[in-house]
Parts: C-alpha cells; sequence; structure tokens
C-alpha cells in the first residue's frame, strides 16, 4: 500500500497516510478537525532492479555497465 502526504490547508498540519489506491482522500485535519486536507505529490521512495539499464546502476568496479562496453568498443571502431 501507498503512503500519502497531506497538509492542512486551515492550520498547515503535515501528516502522512497508508492507503489504499481505492481508498478516498483524507478530508479532515486531526489537528483542527476542519475538512481542508490535501493531498501533497511527492516523489517515491522505491529502486527499480532487474535487467536492462538499471541492473548496472547499482554496480561498482568492473562489474558496472557491462551492456554498454561491449556496444561502445564496436561503435568506436566503425567510426575510423
Amino acid at each position: 500500500m501507498p503512503i500519502y502526504e497531506y497538509q492542512c490547508q486551515d492550520c498547515g498540519h503535515q501528516m502522512e497516510a497508508l492507503q489504499k489506491i481505492s481508498d478516498e482522500p483524507l478530508q479532515d485535519c486531526p489537528a483542527c478537525n476542519q475538512p481542508q486536507l490535501q493531498k501533497l505529490i511527492s516523489a517515491a521512495g522505491f529502486r527499480l532492479k532487474g535487467s536492462g539499464w538499471y541492473e548496472t546502476d547499482f554496480k561498482s568496479g568492473n562489474k558496472k555497465n557491462l551492456a554498454g562496453d561491449s556496444a561502445q568498443s564496436s561503435g568506436s571502431n566503425s567510426g575510423s
């Protein structure tokens, strides 16, 4: 389940809520009890893993960019 961030437009209180995607947005602020909560847009905190170009992003040393190394070496010879 995603964690959504909310901010009250009345008192400025900020909070997080663990909700299903299908749940209705929260409206009532727990600090001032006013129906002024607004859902905030924030960056997701996740890491993409698996095959593809993300696979090489978290490697170090000689293992980094394995697919790109073979493409660069063949590409550099054709340009000469």
